[in-house]
């Protein structure tokens, strides 16, 4: 009786690959532990004292900047516009961009065909994307001018109604800002969209409409199932995006947040303790904050969003 040599990965041979890989991965895991672990964890730290940016050894002062946001109006006006950014920005973002995805690539006559020229819109949807941000808000300041030169009041002025102060009212600051926000993230999620229908086969689509499916069926019944774990990902990314809304506010908005604090975010909020009052522990614990609203926001979306996956 012969013996066969066993078959699989030698021992020697797991060690060689085990080796390689460690190898390979010392470089990047060595950088993110210095520059974002280590950085989140010395955050967690300085929250917890009274640094001000040019002591040495600062002050273990415990919980007190916690203590001190509780009772902080403006912190709680930043928490009130994130949390109404959380739910408004996912949900308006994705249904608009689902609507034009739909129509982009199942909007022709028979339904199941993209609209003509469906190419020429999808780059002038994601036109937006490559703007930056601090473009996007000056060219803002100028479309919401409260004169005639805005191009928004410029027309409400011809026809003698009054000027909005579309940044300069507390009561309309807000939904402004929502509505750049979704301007400009509207575009990359109707090419997301569109690229998840792309991968869906058509005579799942032919098939719906020749069971006598129309259009509201189609994208309840089909479209949207197919594209849930698509639409998942979206919500988390808007919320984080609805998280960190800083560069849009601080550049665009009256006050950098106003007026009236009606359009601060606790990003701006954490700039301005930092950078203009030099209360970087204060700073650090409004950063642990949004940290854990993040976070908390993150597995709670993937959590409630959990569902079946549908195969095809």
């Amino acid at each position: 009786m012969t013996l066969e040599p066993r078959r699989g990965v030698s021992l020697y041979q797991r060690y060689r690959r085990g080796l390689f890989i460690t190898a390979f991965l010392a470089a990047p895991v060595t950088l993110y532990l210095i520059y974002v672990i280590s950085p989140n964890l010395q955050a967690f730290y300085i929250a917890m004292t009274d640094w001000r940016g040019v002591t040495a050894t600062p002050a273990f002062i415990g919980l007190d900047n916690f203590q001190r946001l509780l009772g902080d109006s403006v912190f709680w006006k930043a928490v009130t516009h994130n949390v109404a950014l959380l739910v408004l920005l996912p949900v308006v973002t994705i249904v608009i961009a689902l609507f034009f995805a739909f129509l982009l690539n199942l909007g022709g006559r028979q339904g199941v065909s993209g609209i003509r020229g469906s190419t020429f819109y999808r780059v002038v949807f994601f036109f937006p994307q490559v703007l930056a941000v601090t473009i996007v808000a000056v060219l803002f300041q100028q479309v919401f001018r409260p004169d005639g030169s805005g191009m928004l009041n410029g027309p409400l002025m011809a026809l003698g109604l009054e000027p909005v102060g579309f940044l300069s009212d507390p009561d309309v600051a807000f939904w402004s800002v929502l509505g750049v926000l979704v301007w400009q993230a509207v575009g990359f999620y109707v090419v997301l969209f569109s690229a998840g229908l792309a991968g869906i086969p058509r005579d799942m689509f032919e098939a719906a409409q020749i069971d006598g499916a129309n259009r509201i069926t189609l994208f309840f019944r089909v479209t949207l199932p197919l594209l849930w774990d698509t639409v998942q990902v979206a919500w988390v990314y808007l919320g984080i995006l609805a998280m960190d809304v800083f560069a849009i506010v601080w550049v665009m908005t009256d006050q950098q947040g106003g007026p009236d604090w009606s359009t601060t975010v606790m990003a701006a909020e954490i700039y301005r303790n930092a950078f203009e009052y030099f209360r970087f522990g204060y700073a650090s614990a409004l950063g642990v904050v949004m940290f854990l609203f993040t976070v908390g926001f993150a597995i709670l979306s993937l959590r409630l969003s959990r569902r079946e996956r549908i195969e095809y």
